[in-house]
């Protein structure tokens, strides 16, 4: 057997933008169009792979260059980066999905990609008709489905509606039971990609372990993700992809911490779309900023400001909704937490939007870097609804002025202005 699980080899990918379409002017040039375009467009796709002038084509748009790597049998490699950076083409040219236009990538053994969860199940069909089904697709024999049938349904937690057709499941049951399928497999080589950013948190952290328990059995895992709390928990090495080129490859830690630091500049704001939103089986989030409240663009030392969050909420919902966060900084270390617990403010949200904010009061908080580093959204006090990871890094800057014209640096991560009193008591 070959030492290595995975080799890819100058991978490059190039997509062409659009095919160019032009108004027929008769019904019977219209229908030879139909008849020619198969033929005309299969033709200007397979001149991808000739590369005649293919630098120079304007209609080219390059989703990756010149990646090569290896994966070592029993190893776990994690992929991260921005949206678009190419993460989800490298690991579907690795699963045969789609072919390079440059280079090559090759696949030692059996392989298991977990690139769209839920990718194979008919909605007509019945949860146990879909493991099966599901099971099938993703190279599993009858014999291997009957043997783990009940382990994957008492892992995905919907043994009441496994003979219910999967149309009526909510989004997280569909996740849990697909999840369960793929994770299931007997396999050398498994490919996932952001899956194990889904579903509830509870669910998040049984599939965490599972895929540990996976990796610890030999099974080489190679793991794309926004979420570095798997990444760092499993993998010893990590790739940062950037605009389809690799920025840095090694250890997982020190490419994490170089990739937040890079990002710190432009993670003081987020926000994103309805329908690209982070979410839940319930809640999806919107929108999450810093913001300094005073006239400054910037946050010095001792300065309030506010943390603001958006959510949407997807259910029309019977119970009290509470926020909370953890604050850390640069060292990890864990400053405080905020929470609408802590001030008995809660409030029942009804299906749409909620707004939030978390005013952070002046002459608490010194001069350095700070991460939002755990974001939940919790029914009552305890239930975790919704959760992100390292939501938002901004810094504090400046000097304390601790005398009028006169600044400076004080040590420490607080800068309370305590209330002070002074006696002196004259000697006889």
């Amino acid at each position: 057997m070959s030492e290595y699980a995975v080799r890819v080899n100058d991978v490059s990918k190039a997509f062409l933008i659009g095919l160019k379409e032009t108004r027929k002017e008769t019904l019977g040039a219209e229908l030879i169009s139909w008849f020619r375009s198969p033929r005309k467009n299969y033709n200007t796709l397979k001149r991808l792979n000739t590369f005649d002038h293919i630098e120079e084509s304007e209609d080219l748009f390059w989703a990756l260059r010149n990646i090569s790597f290896d994966l070592k049998q029993g190893e776990t490699l994690g992929i991260i980066g921005d949206n678009g950076a190419g993460k989800s083409t490298i690991l579907k040219i690795i699963s045969r999905i789609t072919n390079p236009t440059i280079g090559y990538a090759e696949v030692y053994g059996r392989s298991a990609s977990l690139l769209e969860v839920g990718t194979g199940f008919n909605s007509e069909l019945t949860g146990r008709e879909n493991v099966y089904l599901n099971g099938t697709i993703l190279g599993m024999t009858k014999k291997e489905i009957d043997s783990k049938f009940d382990t994957i349904v008492d892992f995905s937690g919907v043994e009441k509606f496994i003979d219910t057709q999967v149309k009526k499941y909510s989004s997280g049951m569909r996740i849990r039971l697909a999840f369960a399928v793929a994770a299931n497999i007997e396999t050398e080589v498994m490919i996932i990609d952001e899956v194990l950013s889904i579903g509830d948190a509870d669910f998040r952290k049984k599939s965490l372990e599972k895929m540990i328990e996976i990796s610890r059995g030999g099974t080489a895992i190679l793991l794309a993700t926004h979420n570095f709390l798997p990444i760092q928990a499993m993998c010893k090495n990590t790739i940062h992809l950037d605009h389809g080129r690799i920025v840095n490859y090694g250890n997982t830690n020190d490419v994490v911490s170089k990739y937040l630091g890079d990002m710190s500049k432009d993670m003081t704001r987020q926000s994103w779309s309805i329908d690209d939103a982070p979410s839940s089986d319930s809640i999806k989030i919107t929108k999450a900023e810093v913001v300094p409240v005073t006239n400054l663009p910037v946050i010095r030392a001792g300065d309030p400001f506010e943390f603001r969050f958006e959510f949407y909420n997807m259910l029309n919902t019977d119970y009290d909704i509470n926020i909370m966060f953890h604050l850390i900084d640069d060292y990890d270390n864990l400053i405080f937490i905020g929470s609408t617990v802590l001030t008995n403010l809660k409030f029942r949200a009804t299906k749409g939007y909620i707004q939030t904010s978390c005013r952070i009061p002046e002459n608490l908080l010194n001069h350095g870097k700070f991460t939002i580093s755990k974001l939940y959204v919790l029914q009552g006090f305890e239930k975790v609804l919704y959760e992100h990871t390292n939501l938002l890094v901004f810094e504090i800057t400046g000097d304390v002025e601790y005398e009028k014209g006169k600044s400076g640096k004080i040590d420490g991560i607080m800068k309370p202005k305590l209330s002070w009193e002074v006696n002196s008591k004259k000697e006889i």
